[in-house]
């Protein structure tokens, strides 16, 4: 499936990033959102330090009010000072380290410009630091990564927490069951317009790799290593029996997840 942007629905418009790979799909998602006849905007995930690319997302935003970050990684998040600055305002993000100015952003937040409405929804899991923005006169979230286009997301231990991340995808479904929400405009990837079904394959996808997970790990205690298995060891041992249907390219981001998955399980 090709995907490079575009507008949706009355508020907003993605200008794709050129840095596409493995774990960025396509590129990092822009997203430009502004209330209909409204002079000023809000950008989201300004990207990398892509002149060309912040060239467009100026273009694409004129009067910008303020940068929003989904969350700290870098293909999100490296441009954000300095497109704010160039654009004279200030980026809001969880993460003190990433803002510009004294507002930081949070759950249950609003931010209002120009008659533009967007709730800060906590979204922890695939970082600490995760948010998504729901925009209800459109139906609408921005998930940064805890929800792509296309495939599924990386939990990277440690700052990836499993737990955290279940959550966060029960209450994104739990807002799209009750109807705030219909479409998932997501980070990396094309717009998703079945949020509760995307939301319902997420879920389920994550409590099956949960068991292969768990089954592997009784695998490996029947048939343990002649000389013991080393605790660092375990992961990619993991990895090599649940991953197998994977790019081995992916097996390093595989066992981040892995280790998020041992300490959910470790925990429970």
């Amino acid at each position: 499936m090709s995907w490079g942007g575009g507008t949706f629905g009355q508020r907003a418009q993605c200008v794709l990033a050129p840095n596409a790979n493995m774990m960025t799909l396509d590129g990092t998602n822009t997203w430009v959102l502004r209330e209909p006849g409204s002079r000023r905007s809000v950008v989201v995930d300004p990207g990398p330090s892509d002149s060309a690319h912040l060239d467009a997302v100026a273009a694409a935003a004129g009067d910008v009010a303020v940068v929003l970050l989904t969350h700290h990684h870098h293909d999100h998040s490296e441009a954000a000072k300095e497109f704010a600055e160039r654009m004279g305002c200030g980026v809001r993000a969880l993460d003190p380290d990433y803002r510009l100015g004294a507002e930081g952003l949070g759950d249950g937040d609003v931010v209002e410009v120009d008659g533009l409405e967007i709730r800060v929804v906590g979204t922890p899991g695939h970082t600490a630091d995760s948010l998504s923005f729901l925009l209800p006169a459109e139906r609408a979230v921005l998930t940064g990564d805890t929800v792509l286009g296309r495939g599924t997301t990386v939990v990277a231990h440690p700052d990836g927490q499993l737990g955290a991340y279940l959550d966060s995808l029960d209450r994104l479904h739990a807002l799209a069951e009750a109807h705030e929400l219909a479409a998932i405009w997501p980070g990396h990837g094309p717009v998703i317009p079945d949020a509760l079904g995307a939301l319902d394959f997420y879920i389920a996808h994550r409590r099956e790799r949960l068991g292969q997970v768990e089954a592997a790990l009784a695998r490996l205690k029947d048939a343990p290593h002649p000389e013991g298995l080393a605790a660092d060891e375990l992961p990619r041992r993991v990895v090599e029996i649940v991953y197998q249907d994977v790019d081995p390219v992916l097996w390093g981001a595989a066992e981040l997840s892995v280790r998020a998955q041992l300490a959910y399980l470790h925990s429970r």
